[in-house]
């Protein structure tokens, strides 16, 4: 299964993916996906790592499983392949970026061209069977997710952490806030929006940063 990530990440996740941890995973998962209908599929389990380098990274976005419904889940967090409808949490974060930073609401939900400028968008657990949210969950996805927040934290400088809601936040202390910005809002979920995600403006907060620092901002 690790074969199949990105070099960038490979090189610094090598020591992880020879413990036991990561290859009962394998095991597991691999099995889940002979047996199973599991999201997304194979080809994109490590889809965030394919279009964000470690090199390139700016921003990393955590989410927590991926989307269990048949063709939403395209291996970004909250991200949608392109002619699905969008989820609520996203809808709310379009609803966001419009007010933020005056983008017009967009047509596709697939969140790949962030990835592209440098957004790491990392669920905690990269896969889940059909229609059984949190099925993949405790089975060792979260133990390598947080090995890799600890080593973006410690091999870079300057990156921002999004952390939206209780989960997310709850990753704050696997970053160096003395090396790198965080910012903290609610989840973007109908529950929490109106708890404080709407008024965030963690888009724009992020580009200033991002200019101040000297780098390109992110074309939400």
């Amino acid at each position: 299964m690790h074969k199949k990530i990105a070099d960038s990440w490979k090189n610094i996740l090598q020591k992880d993916f020879e413990k036991t941890y990561f290859k009962e995973l394998s095991t597991f998962v691999n099995s889940e996906y002979l047996n199973h209908i599991c999201y997304p599929r194979e080809a994109a389990v490590f889809a965030a790592f394919d279009f964000c380098s470690l090199e390139d990274l700016k921003v990393v976005i955590i989410g927590q499983d991926p989307y269990h419904g048949e063709g939403q889940a395209n291996g970004l967090c909250f991200s949608v392949k392109d002619g699905i409808k969008h989820p609520p949490s996203l809808k709310n974060i379009f609803k966001e970026i419009t007010t933020d930073i005056n983008k017009v609401y967009p047509e596709s939900g697939n969140l790949e061209k962030w990835a592209k400028q440098g957004v790491l968008l990392l669920n905690a657990t990269l896969t889940v069977r059909a229609h059984e949210a949190g099925s993949h969950q405790k089975k060792g996805w979260e133990t390598f997710t947080d090995e890799i927040i600890k080593q973006i934290s410690e091999k870079k400088k300057n990156v921002v952490f999004l952390l939206w809601g209780k989960f997310a936040e709850s990753k704050i202390n696997l970053v160096n806030r003395n090396k790198h910005k965080v910012f903290l809002a609610p989840h973007p979920s109908p529950l929490g929006a109106w708890r404080g995600w709407f008024g965030s403006k963690h888009f724009s907060k992020t580009n200033t940063f991002l200019k101040e620092i000297g780098k390109e901002e992110i074309d939400w």
